[in-house]
């Protein structure tokens, strides 16, 4: 048989492996960092970027949340705002990459952070990055509940309201978890759909409102507007300050693109990780960020009345189709975009699930015995599936209203992501000296500073008026897990092992594969 090989730069060289050769190195990579490969080791390069492209998912958040944008500081909001939110993930996952390459590991934030910042800043960083994961799941959800029901509402006679949407979240996320459950390829098989379906629906959505709009008025996306109050259909509170409303309008692209942790949360379950996993978060953050701005231009453009649109709020887009574009067409691309919004929320799923599954894998987490146990039959974190998928449902049936998860989900995943590449600043060339195949120099320096400054930015614009209730949110979550932690986990929470633990692991990693392994 011949053996398939893959073709990686890496350090400016081209190198030829197999994909047996680069698994073997893979696993090897794992026993070092104290771990057994108890997961499925399948997927590939196009695999691991559509996770987190499908997660981003322009279809989802760039689609639901435009009226965050659109009813602040109006058509520069997105013309201008994509540019400058595009920036910032961006700047993220540069910071990302060059950690992933170095530690890839599932859940590889708390690992990172533990490694490079201590046993409390990684146990810190995978509640934060918990939080952003179970409550983007529910944001997802609740966003695509708001869009069925917007685009097919009517006809099936369903309206908006606290009991539809909770059946609508216990189904769909239940659906999401079940899809996990049987394996990562039939989950992968989908997200891989989801990614050429998320490219081309965005491509065949942005051509219908560019040929259907009569004019094509591009001042419009850099003229600023205050719409805040009543002139934006009560989104945001009314301000006389345009820098605030701009900032609060930069909410649409960093709510939508977040997710692209789950290429790093994957990494155990990817071949060729410390190569491939880098260049997928930050591909998925570029195709993202720029297929959302030729979008979202368009969709400015397209706009009958700006004035009007503005008023709609969180209606916005279906007030442009309808003026816009044909029944019979309208219908079809919002089966397209429905379809696009479920798969990613059954690849939220995933990533949630790994992330669970690594810190309980530490025994970081109540129940980690259940957690961190691996299917034999499927080779997937059952367990750590279906309680990050009851946790979001939980949390909807609760905070039910959507512009507050998305900014509880915005700051605490945008912390989670800022605590690791902060704490790589302070080791970088002193503890932290090997580097991965895949590294930037000292621009890291430069990367990891800026991610700081705007992860600041980022938390000061999350919990302004409306979101108040995310503040509080955020610091009742953040007082008890600082009660647990000084209360308990400080003394029993050992972090990922290093040193003489890992050694001391060899023999239950052999153990480990070889239960898993065994007909």
């Amino acid at each position: 048989m011949m053996e398939r090989t893959c073709h990686l730069k890496a350090g400016g060289i081209d190198m030829t492996m197999s994909n047996d050769d680069q698994h073997q190195d893979d696993v090897s990579r794992l026993h070092k960092m104290g771990y057994a490969q108890e997961l499925s080791r399948t997927m590939g390069h196009f695999s691991n970027f559509a996770i987190s492209f499908s997660i981003i998912c322009i279809l989802s958040g760039g689609v639901n949340s435009l009226a965050q944008g659109l009813s602040g500081a109006g058509g520069a909001a997105l013309g201008i705002g994509w540019i400058v939110g595009g920036f910032a993930a961006l700047i993220f996952a540069l910071g990302m990459a060059q950690i992933a390459s170095a530690f890839p590991t599932a859940g590889g934030l708390y690992h990172w952070s533990s490694i490079l910042g201590g046993r409390f800043w990684g146990w810190l960083t995978a509640w934060m990055n918990l939080l952003g994961l179970i409550t983007v799941l529910a944001a997802i959800n609740v966003g695509t509940f708001n869009f069925f029901v917007g685009a097919f509402g009517p006809m099936l006679g369903i309206e908006a309201g606290y009991v539809p949407q909770l059946i609508f979240m216990i189904t769909v996320t239940g659906l999401h978890a079940l899809i996990n459950h049987l394996g990562i390829k039939f989950t992968t098989r989908l997200t891989d759909l989801s990614g050429y379906l998320i490219l081309a629906g965005t491509v065949v959505l942005t051509a219908v409102l560019f040929y259907s709009s009569p004019t094509h008025d591009f001042s419009r996306l850099w003229t600023f507007t205050n719409y805040s109050g009543d002139a934006g259909g009560g989104v945001w509170p009314q301000s006389g300050s345009m820098y605030l409303v701009f900032f609060l309008g930069l909410l649409l692209p960093i709510y939508t693109l977040t997710g692209y942790d789950a290429s790093a949360h994957t990494s155990e379950e990817t071949v060729g990780a410390a190569k491939r996993v880098p260049t997928a978060i930050i591909h998925s953050v570029f195709w993202a960020a720029l297929f959302a701005w030729f979008f979202s231009c368009v969709f400015v453009m397209a706009i009958p009345d700006m004035d009007e649109a503005a008023k709609q709020g969180w209606n916005v887009f279906f007030y442009v189709m309808d003026a816009r574009v044909p029944e019979a067409l309208r219908t079809a691309l919002y089966v397209m975009i429905f379809v696009a919004q479920f798969l990613c929320g059954l690849a939220t799923v995933t990533s949630a699930s790994r992330m669970t599954y690594a810190f309980a894998r530490d025994d970081g987490l109540p129940g980690s015995k259940y957690l961190k146990a691996v299917s034999k039959r499927w080779r997937t974190p059952v367990a750590a599936i279906w309680t990050t998928a009851i946790l979001a449902v939980a949390f909807t049936a609760y905070a039910d209203a959507y512009s507050t998860v998305v900014s509880v989900t915005s700051i605490a995943l945008y912390l989670s992501y800022a605590m690791p590449i902060a704490a790589g600043l302070f080791a970088y060339g002193r503890t932290w000296k090997e580097m991965g195949p895949w590294d930037m120099g000292p621009l890291f320096r430069v990367v990891a500073v800026l991610c700081i400054l705007m992860a600041g930015v980022i938390f000061y614009v999350g919990v302004q008026p409306p979101n108040q209730l995310a503040l509080k949110v955020l610091a009742v979550i953040g007082g008890l897990t600082l009660l647990a932690w000084f209360g308990l986990e400080a003394r029993r929470f050992k972090g990922p092992p290093v040193g003489d633990r890992i050694a001391e692991r060899a023999a239950a990693i052999s153990e480990a594969e070889a239960a898993l392994d065994a007909k």
